[in-house]
Order: structure tokens, then C-alpha cells, then sequence
């Protein structure tokens, strides 16, 4: 399946549907074909808008593979830099407990696990991705809930890295987000209410409860809402600082105790 007319075929029908990096799709698909008659289903999907890593049923982030399937949100590879800031917090305080809050296939939980062998990690969501963040990250308790209601109480007080991709696009942007996250990938997990911070105020409001005396909170977000948002973690008694993303679009806002 890997022959030149099967590439050149393929990759025409992908970049006739619009897919920017047809050549590389094509070889993923072809690859992951076991035949003609695979391939062209596989191709189908791709040119109804169903995004690649479905498909594939595997993404890449940060040099692992995490399995992702229809219904999932897919990790971007813009959360590299709130992964790596993560990391970096978890180094510093050896041993704690690392939580990934709205954690769909839990990539930030998948490298953190990886990359800070003494961490104590966990991963909560409500949606219906608790089998795949399981499979990524065997070591690590999943538990499926609204936010903290998801957590039993015995973390309470327990957590000194909180790190999150909350949904953080406005309901009425739904409208200019790609077809194959509107039409494939759960709303839940993309659309945060008129401004987009509804669930960032939720997690930042109820989250002292349960952060240790060291803690940092860690939270994705366009970097247009980080001066909006800062405002709410000052009243819910945060010092925060917008760390601004490489990709000159998002930003990491990062939450801590004032007397830290």
C-alpha cells in the first residue's frame, strides 16, 4: 500500500478536500491501511471532515503516542507549553500530587508521568474519555465527574500542581472553530460560555480547597482573556501572571497563593 501511484492518489483526493498537509496525511493513512479497500474507507472519513487522529486513532504530543478515538478532543500541540511549564512546577516540588482537570485523553497527566518519575498524578473529566486517559496513563487514578466533584475527599488539601486546558472559546465563536472540531469533537470540551471563562472561574474558585500550602494553579487560555481572568483568580484569592504561549496566541495563566 505504500506504492507511489497509491501516495499520488491519495494526497490528491485529500488536498481536493482542503487538507493542508496532504502528502503527510496520506502516508499515515495508507500506513495504517490493511488494503485497497481499508484505505478508501479510511480516506472517506478523512474527506467528511472526521480530524486525522481519530482516524488514526493515536496522536502525537511531545514524542508520545496517546490514543485518542471519535468523541475525544485531541490534544494540540499548543499545550506543549502548558505540559512543559507542569513539569517544570512538579520538578520543584518532588513528590506532589499533580492534577489534570478537564484532562479528556490526559496529555498533560501523560508527560508529567513521564518526565517526573517521583509525581503523584491524577487526571479528572466528565466527558467520555476516561478509557483513553486510562490506557495513557496507566499509572495515574482517572476519575470522571464535573470538576472537583469528581475527586474523592481525601485529596483535599493534597494537590501542589493544578493543570488544565479548560474549554476557553466563547459560545458565539463556535461558528469559526474548523469544521472537524465542530462537527467531531465534544462542545464540552471546546466552548466556555459568553466569555470564554466560565469553567476557568469554576476551577479557580473552588480549587483552594484543595491545594496544599505550596501550590500552583496552571490554566490554558487565549491570551486575549488572561487580564479578564487574572481578575477572578485575584477574588478567589490567587496572585496570578500570564506566561505568554510561543505560539503568540494562548498563554498560560499561573495561579498562586499570595504568600507565595
Amino acid at each position: 500500500m505504500t506504492s507511489s501511484p497509491a501516495l499520488a492518489k491519495t494526497a490528491a483526493r485529500l488536498a481536493g478536500a482542503g487538507c493542508v498537509f496532504a502528502a503527510e496525511e496520506a502516508r499515515l493513512l495508507i500506513d495504517n491501511a490493511d488494503g485497497p479497500d481499508e484505505l478508501a474507507a479510511l480516506v472517506s472519513r478523512r474527506v467528511s471532515g472526521e480530524p486525522l487522529e481519530h482516524i488514526l486513532g493515536w496522536v502525537e504530543f511531545d514524542g508520545l503516542h496517546l490514543r485518542v478515538g471519535p468523541g475525544t478532543f485531541v490534544p494540540r500541540q499548543r499545550s506543549l507549553f502548558v505540559a512543559a511549564l507542569a513539569v517544570a512546577e512538579a520538578r520543584s516540588r518532588n513528590g506532589c500530587l499533580v492534577l489534570e482537570m478537564c484532562s479528556g485523553v490526559a496529555p498533560i497527566a501523560a508527560v508529567v508521568a513521564r518526565d517526573v518519575p517521583g509525581a503523584r498524578v491524577v487526571a479528572s473529566d466528565r466527558g467520555a474519555s476516561a478509557e483513553y486517559a486510562r490506557a495513557n496513563v496507566p499509572a495515574a487514578a482517572v476519575y470522571v465527574g464535573d470538576l472537583f466533584e469528581a475527586l474523592p475527599d481525601e485529596l483535599r488539601g493534597t494537590v501542589g500542581v493544578l493543570a488544565a486546558v479548560p474549554p476557553y472559546v466563547p459560545d458565539d465563536a463556535a461558528g469559526q472553530l474548523p469544521r472537524e472540531a465542530r462537527e467531531f469533537e465534544p462542545s464540552e470540551a471546546l466552548l466556555g460560555g459568553h466569555d470564554g471563562l466560565a469553567i476557568v472561574r469554576r476551577i479557580l474558585c473552588d480549587a483552594p480547597g484543595w491545594l496544599d500550602d505550596a501550590s500552583v494553579v496552571l490554566l490554558e487560555m487565549h491570551r486575549s482573556q488572561t487580564a479578564a481572568a487574572a481578575v477572578e483568580a485575584a477574588a478567589c484569592g490567587f496572585s496570578a501572571e500570564a506566561v505568554a504561549s510561543p505560539d503568540e496566541q494562548t498563554a498560560v495563566l499561573r495561579c498562586t497563593a499570595p504568600s507565595q
